[in-house]
This record gives structure tokens, sequence and C-alpha cells, in this order.
């Protein structure tokens, strides 16, 4: 794998990014949210609770549900995470980043909500929504 650290910013730069990915892959969630969000699947890599993020006061938040937060760039409207609000970890969309290195998409969730207009090449681990929700609830987490 190559860097640990991953840097990026939003379309006009006005927010920075610093993360340790908390896993070697890019994951896409297919689900309708994300989907609406995005215009497409959401492709994100995962860090955990403690980015470093400049420009702060330029992220607009939104809570999409009771345990997920969206932040988006206030001025140039860049989509920039998903914040899962029970754990304060964070995902963030893949294409922020100037480079990658060697990840490539390692996992797809929400797959019973994927459209039919889209598909990915490479081999993956595909779960359903009700795979992510039980997986979720194993865990200790509840979704109302």
């Amino acid at each position: 794998m190559s860097e640990t650290r991953l840097q990026g910013h939003c379309l006009c730069g006005a927010v920075s990014v610093c993360i340790e990915p908390a896993k070697d892959h890019i994951e896409a969630c297919h689900c309708e949210m994300c989907r609406r969000w995005c215009g497409s699947a959401y492709l994100a890599v995962q860090t955990g609770d403690n980015p470093e993020i400049g420009g702060g006061e330029h992220i607009g938040r939104y809570q999409s549900s009771n345990w997920a937060e969206r932040g988006f760039c206030t001025r140039c409207g860049s989509n920039l995470y998903y914040k899962f609000l029970p754990t304060g970890s964070y995902s963030f969309l893949a294409g922020l980043f100037d480079d990658v290195g060697d990840r490539i998409l390692g996992e797809e969730i929400f797959t019973d909500e994927q459209p039919a207009y889209y598909s990915f090449e490479q081999d993956t681990t595909r779960k359903t929504g009700e795979e992510i929700i039980a997986e979720a609830e194993e865990a200790g987490f509840t979704f109302e």
C-alpha cells in the first residue's frame, strides 16, 4: 500500500483534509441517500474520528438521519464526508484526495439499492442494506 496519510481538498481549496485511512481500500455505498447526495455511488475512504480538517469555517453540515451527518463545502458545494454519529468516524469522498495510492474498490454496501444503470468491474465484497444494519446492530448500534 502507498502512503499512510492522504491529503486532499474540495474543488475550490477552501477545505483541506489530511487523514490516515482505516482500511486499505475504497468503499462504495449504493443507498438511495448517497446516490441523491453524490449523483451516483458514494466512493469513500474510511478514517477514524480525528481527521485533520483545514477551513472548517467553510463546512456546512446536514444531519441526514439519526445516525449520520454529511459535510460539504459552503463555497464550492463539494461533498466532503459522511460522519457516523455513534462513533464519530468519518468516510471522505475518494475524489477529494490528490492520490489514493494503490487502493482499489474493495467493498460495496446497500447493493440491494444499486440501480441497473451502473456497475463496477472489480471483484468486491458486496453487502445488502439488511446485512449492514444487522452487522451494526450486532456491534451494539440501534437505528430508528
